[in-house]
């Protein structure tokens, strides 16, 4: 089935949020077989490089045959990761509207959802423990860290759920739910917060303070700085008349884009240079999240993390 036909009214969210996560990951490990990094295809298929001197009773015969690499099949109790998503779901991750959700047309929310659930998808398959905070003006939703089916599922209908919720112009004060969120975890875990970083006020003080409180008890942070990078960044929009509104505040503001468009495109510039220094400083992952791509940059990124997560 090609995922970019599918579609989904926004009035019901994604109709099968984990099959559709499950193309999307099958679809990039398919390109990973295509491509030098046989690494990461193999420790999502839940095997290991085979090492010489090693038992030759768990070699995978037909991987071998398809790649011409020996590798041995990885088991339950060699994976104990913990994992645990993060996700703003405040009135300015639902931009841009959408009537209809699909693979190439998704806004912030959408797109964060749906990472996060391909994401999910790996851990399933790799019997890793996962949770899930979403926040937005209060504390919407947490789970902790649990590797049953059962919990899965709970999991991906709340994810579903935060596409349906209709947002008001209210603010939202990340770092608050940060060190909420902080305090109820307390075994070291691979922490993925998505946002777009649009918050009531621009503290960069306190919103890194609850980044560091995260990585208080050796959690690994990265930040996936969701964007529609077109209009947030390169202010793409035609130079008529047009009535900008802040979708935190319901502030707005007539103008013609040209005027503003350089002045704006250089303090977009420093703001994310600055995010990203401070995320260095601090050693916070960071990863520009554009949701007009394709989601290998966010699976590659979970496999770069995963394997130093060591």
């Amino acid at each position: 089935m090609d995922v970019k036909k599918e579609v989904y009214n926004s009035a019901a969210g994604f109709g099968n949020l984990e099959l559709l996560a499950r193309q999307v990951v099958e679809g990039y490990i398919s390109g990973i077989h295509k491509s030098p990094f046989h690494g990461f295809s193999a420790e999502f298929a839940e095997h290991k490089s085979y090492n010489r001197g090693e038992s030759t009773k768990h070699i995978d015969w037909k991987l071998f045959a398809r790649t011409d690499k020996l590798y041995a099949k990885r088991y339950e109790e060699e994976t104990n990761l913990r994992c645990h998503f993060i996700l703003d779901n405040s009135a300015s991750m639902h931009y841009p509207k959408r009537k209809k959700y699909a693979i190439d047309s998704l806004n912030k929310i959408g797109f964060s959802v749906l990472s996060i659930a391909s994401i999910m998808q790996i851990l399933k398959r790799q019997r890793d423990a996962v949770g899930l905070s979403v926040y937005s003006d209060e504390f919407e939703f947490y789970a902790p860290e649990k590797g049953s089916d059962r919990h899965r599922y709970m999991l991906m209908d709340a994810l579903n759920k935060s596409i349906l919720k209709k947002k008001d112009h209210k603010t939202t004060k990340t770092y608050t739910f940060l060190h909420q969120i902080a305090e109820k975890l307390k075994r070291r875990s691979l922490v993925f917060l998505f946002t777009d970083m649009f918050q009531a006020d621009t503290d960069e003080t306190a919103l890194f303070e609850a980044l560091r409180h995260l990585k208080y008890n050796r959690h690994e942070v990265v930040l996936f700085h969701v964007i529609d990078k077109k209009r947030e960044f390169e202010f793409d929009f035609d130079n008529i008349p047009r009535r900008f509104t802040d979708v935190e505040t319901g502030a707005s503001i007539d103008l013609y884009s040209d005027n503003i468009r350089e002045d704006y495109k250089k303090a977009v510039k420093e703001y994310i240079e600055n995010l990203q220094m401070e995320c260095a400083k601090y050693k916070i992952g960071y990863v520009e999240a554009d949701i007009n791509k394709n989601f290998d940059k966010i699976l590659t990124s979970y496999f770069i993390e995963r394997q130093k997560f060591g």
